[in-house]
């Protein structure tokens, strides 16, 4: 059986850094931080007490406040995201066969701000169970994918994924897998969670997983340097119009990037930590270019997973050194995580699209937060991680990296339209 080309012709994004998705790539371009002081509720008896917060959010340009009471925080950023995404396809819906168009989502925890609220009307009460009838279906993972569906009138394949911090990049993987399948002609892909709540933020500083950089939040974040010490929780989405080439090239859409080939396996190592050899993420992006029918010499540049924690990095460079060797060195590496924090479930799909923006745009967008003399002795000072400001580069092929708890691991090639 032949397989179709995909590409890659619509974007939208809600992130720390933006409510678009032109401000958010301007954003990362400029190397800003959208890390701050939690405002969502009073941090003060917490460890870590910000995160990277979406600002000023108005969800009443998609959908009436009655109705959008009736969405998580998560499932609202999803549609938000896939309506943007969807009008910059230049999609005419009136004019598709809804029935092959798809939407694969992908989320880390769902609900779970629905979750909590329900949870605590009832602790603080009689014991009698008073839930809101809409409780279960804002809390259940797979709704920001039905929402969308709803919302659009979209009767393709429809599904949620979870694989944690992998779990947007794991339905851009799926989407792709059925798209050059044939199994249909589009599909609204990527994924959403907003999980800076009482649990979320409680939950993460348990593990002591998050830095406690209170007294400087915007430079909390600092993948790759010596002085890393834990991730910054982050809320938000990413959206991206998937479609098959010979379907794209018919109504002369814009094509960004094309997506070439994909890959996702397990550690098998540990429930929380990474393989501290990067065994398993180098053979996801061994897997990944081999889908994609390239060699490692053909890749210009790696948005990698990064999430400045003392383990995660380290694993993420043996890993990277394990498929390039030596010319490693000839690569440019950026952690924007460094600028949005970790979006945990749609921190796959934002940095799939800021792969995309790269190759379009012929820019790598930086590693924020690196000081001079904060080189850690575990990671080699010769790869360009692009610390601190961006680099104009014509990128012919890009990958991004997206790992999660339990193992999972993900890796995404694009090629240059």
């Amino acid at each position: 059986m032949e397989l179709k080309r995909v590409v890659v012709t619509g974007l939208g994004a809600l992130t720390p850094v933006g409510n678009d998705l032109v401000s958010t790539w301007q954003a990362i371009k400029s190397g800003k931080s959208g890390v701050d002081t939690i405002t969502q509720f009073d941090p003060t008896n917490y460890k870590t007490q910000f995160a990277g917060e979406i600002k000023d959010f108005d969800f009443s340009s998609v959908m009436d406040r009655k109705e959008a009471r009736k969405l998580d925080r998560y499932s609202q950023f999803a549609v938000y995201t896939a309506k943007e995404a969807l009008t910059d396809s230049g999609l005419d819906l009136t004019s598709e066969d809804l029935d092959r168009i798809g939407v694969i989502w992908g989320s880390g925890m769902g609900g779970i701000l629905t979750m909590e609220d329900g949870f605590g009307e009832y602790t603080r009460g009689d014991g009698t169970p008073h839930f809101n009838p809409f409780y279960i279906p804002k809390a259940i993972l797979n709704m920001g994918a039905g929402q969308i569906s709803l919302y659009f009138g979209l009767r393709g394949v429809n599904f949620a994924t979870a694989s944690a911090c992998s779990s947007s990049a794991s339905a851009i993987v799926e989407a792709y897998n059925y798209l050059r399948l044939g199994k249909a002609e589009v599909i609204v892909t990527g994924g959403s969670d907003a999980t800076i709540t009482y649990s979320g933020i409680g939950g993460f500083n348990s593990m002591h997983a998050l830095s406690t950089r209170n007294d400087s939040p915007e430079t909390a974040s600092r993948p790759f340097s010596k002085s890393r010490d834990g991730f910054i929780l982050s809320e938000g989405a990413a959206c991206l119009i998937l479609e098959e080439y010979e379907h794209a090239k018919a109504r002369g859409a814009k094509i960004y990037a094309e997506l070439a080939g994909a890959a996702l396996n397990a550690d098998a190592y540990h429930m929380t930590a990474p393989d501290p050899e990067g065994v398993g993420a180098a053979k996801v992006m061994k897997l990944a270019l081999e889908d994609a029918m390239i060699t490692p010499a053909e890749v210009d540049y790696i948005n990698a997973h990064g999430t400045s924690t003392p383990l995660g990095d380290i694993a993420e460079v043996k890993a990277i050194e394990r498929v390039w060797g030596s010319d490693a060195e000839r690569l440019n590496i950026s952690s924007t995580k460094s600028m949005t924090g970790h979006m945990v479930g749609a921190a796959g799909a934002a940095e799939a699209l800021f792969t995309v923006m790269a190759i379009y745009e012929g820019v790598v967008p930086p590693t924020i937060n690196h000081d001079e003399g904060d080189d850690d002795e575990n990671i080699n000072p010769r790869l360009n991680f692009t610390f601190n400001a961006a680099q104009k580069r014509d990128l012919r092929y890009a990958i991004t990296n997206a790992f999660g708890f339990g193992g999972h691991n993900s890796c995404i090639v694009f090629k240059k339209a």
